[in-house]
């Protein structure tokens, strides 16, 4: 009998030019990530993942457009479906919550769409920010609307 073996979670800090960012990360996948409104000293923290580190870098210094890292979030079935699609929504392009309705299969589901996009636990690798309401409206963002216009400046889809 192997004996089972423990989650490890590390905490880690990135600071974006969004604010910092707290990096969660278990047994080796990015389960999470929290938009902080200040920086911290916590000692609790651990040095990020250098590969985490150098894809945020690239991303946000525009040498790079895509992610390639182990995820994990935690969610339901339908909430894990919503995540899964959003990472084919491309770089500098929006969609309405009504065409990943229509993209996952259900018309009807776009209140729980929506619902699943905002508890989206890994915002920015998981690009929930490209989801936008009808007519171009710009609706919430867990990391506050001037985030979300932010990212979508800086990817090219929003021009104002």
């Amino acid at each position: 009998m192997t004996a089972k073996s423990k989650t490890v979670l590390q905490n880690s800090v990135y600071e974006s030019p969004i604010g910092p960012l707290e990096i969660i990360i278990r047994d080796q996948a990015l389960c999470s990530i929290h938009f902080l409104n200040e920086s911290t000293d916590d000692t609790n923290y651990v040095p990020l993942n250098s590969n985490i580190r150098k894809q945020l870098d690239e991303y946000f210094d525009h040498q790079s457009t895509t992610f390639d890292l182990p995820l994990s979030p935690e969610g339901t079935p339908f909430q894990l479906k919503v995540w899964k699609e959003l990472q084919n929504v491309p770089y500098g392009t929006t969609i309405t919550y009504g065409e990943l309705s229509e993209q996952i299969g259900d018309t009807k589901a776009v209140r729980a769409v929506g619902r699943a996009n905002g508890q989206n636990p890994i915002p920015i690798i998981i690009p929930c920010h490209r989801v936008i309401g009808q007519n171009q409206k710009l609706t919430g963002y867990a990391g506050g609307i001037e985030r979300k216009k932010w990212l979508l400046r800086h990817e090219g889809a929003l021009l104002l």
